[in-house]
């Protein structure tokens, strides 16, 4: 049998693999000093500045096909999320969610009366802006309570965040080269026709991996049914948030999420970089929230 050249793109990875290293000594560093005051506040300025660049990619994204989702409106809708999960505590609840999506209708409709201009184009344009407000603003937003929760161990916040970079990273890198490797079944043939089965079943693996180290190491409260569950519940609604943003991409005909903006060297646009944790985290703080009693 004729065995089939690994298609790894070795200069690619490199680049890559620096910018990933550069990005996670900050993370890290960020992490290590988790239950420093300042800490909340850095973690929801980067979130911030995630929630606008993601943004300013899915208008990209949007016109590219002719749509004219709002950038100004997507991004103080999303922060208006992020600002709800930074300010309640408890019981106290200063901007509680029915208010924030309250005011959001007002700001993308009624912006959109006095400030888009391709008004024939309303519907699928506010929808576009609210489902960008909605995607990083509850995803992002998610992250950052679970950096604020705390518990029995010091840093919970920081241990559920590392567990859940780690897992999840630990499931991409495996999926690419399980995928470059072994990939002979397609997965989405019309979403990425490079995703396998194989790389499928190599991401669950790797995030298997993951969850034991974070059990050994960081989350040393988990049990083993905590890892196989949240290796199974990360790594799928993972996948499958990288097969979402890939059918956006593939219906606007464009194969990077920043569409000639700013591009994270090796990594292309935000969106590609936070489209598994946007998911992700939802399922991470749902599993510790009904499992482990975490607030």
């Amino acid at each position: 049998m004729e065995r089939t050249t690994p298609k790894v793109d070795t200069k690619n990875m490199t680049v890559r693999v620096t910018t990933a290293l550069v990005f996670g000594v900050f993370f890290f560093s960020l992490l290590w000093f988790g239950d420093q005051p300042w800490a909340p506040w850095t973690y929801l300025v980067v979130m911030a500045g995630a929630m606008a660049m993601g943004m300013h990619e899915m208008t990209l994204i949007a016109r590219a096909r002719g749509f004219n989702p709002s950038l100004a409106s997507g991004v103080l809708v999303a922060w208006g999320f992020l600002a709800h999960f930074f300010l309640v505590t408890g019981h106290q609840d200063p901007l509680p969610l029915w208010l924030v999506f309250g005011a959001g209708a007002m700001v993308i409709h009624f912006g959109a009366l006095f400030f888009d201009t391709k008004l024939e184009e309303a519907l699928p344009s506010q929808a576009i802006t609210w489902l960008g407000a909605l995607y990083l603003g509850l995803g992002l937003g998610l992250q950052l309570k679970l950096f604020m929760l705390q518990g029995s161990l010091p840093k919970t916040g920081s241990r559920l965040i590392l567990a859940l970079f780690i897992i999840t990273w630990f499931g991409d890198t495996a999926a690419y080269f399980v995928g470059s490797y072994f990939g002979r079944h397609k997965l989405a043939r019309r979403v990425s026709p490079k995703k396998s089965w194989e790389g499928a079943l190599g991401n669950l693996g790797g995030n298997f991996l993951g969850a034991l180290l974070m059990q050994a190491t960081v989350c040393t409260e988990w049990s083993l049914v905590d890892v196989v569950a949240l290796a199974l519940l990360l790594g799928t609604v993972g996948q499958l948030g990288d097969l979402v943003e890939s059918t956006w991409k593939r219906s606007a005909g464009v194969k990077d999420s920043n569409v000639g903006g700013v591009s994270i060297p090796g990594h292309g646009g935000m969106l590609d970089r936070v489209d598994s944790l946007v998911f992700a985290a939802p399922v991470l703080y749902a599993y510790v929230h009904f499992v482990h009693g975490f607030n």
